[in-house]
C-alpha cells in the first residue's frame, strides 16, 4: 500500500450539490478498490493562476489516501473521462512528505 495525494479542480459552475457528488462519487470509487481514506480536505473556490477552459476559477479538493499503485491509473482515467475536472494531479507520497502532511493537518485542527 502506498501513501498519495490527489488535488483536483472542478468546474466553477456546478453547484454545491453537484460538487458534492463528484467528490462522493469519486471517494467511493477510491474506497470501493481498497484505498483508505485519511484526509480530505475542501479548500473551495480560489482564482487560478491562469485561465483554463476560459474559466479564472475553479473548486479545490484534495484527498489523501493509501491505496495498491495499479488504482491510481483508473482514477485517473476517470479523471479524464469526466467533463467537470479541469484539472488533476496525483503525487505518491515519500516519508518526508507523509510527515509534513501530518504536521499540515494537525495545525489546521489546531486553528479549528
Amino acid at each position: 500500500m502506498n501513501h498519495y495525494e490527489t488535488v483536483f479542480i472542478l468546474n466553477p459552475v456546478l453547484s454545491e450539490t453537484q460538487i458534492k457528488e463528484t467528490v462522493e462519487k469519486y471517494e467511493d470509487f477510491l474506497v470501493s478498490r481498497g484505498a483508505k481514506m485519511v484526509s480530505k480536505e475542501d479548500w473551495g473556490l480560489k482564482k487560478l493562476a491562469y485561465p483554463i477552459q476560459n474559466k479564472k476559477s475553479g473548486f479545490y479538493h484534495l484527498f489523501e489516501f493509501t491505496v495498491d499503485g495499479e488504482v491510481i491509473n483508473p482514477l485517473e482515467v476517470e479523471f479524464r473521462r469526466d467533463e467537470r475536472f479541469m484539472r488533476y494531479l496525483t503525487v505518491k507520497l515519500d516519508k518526508h512528505a507523509i510527515s509534513w502532511a501530518e504536521r499540515r493537518r494537525t495545525k489546521i485542527k489546531q486553528k479549528a
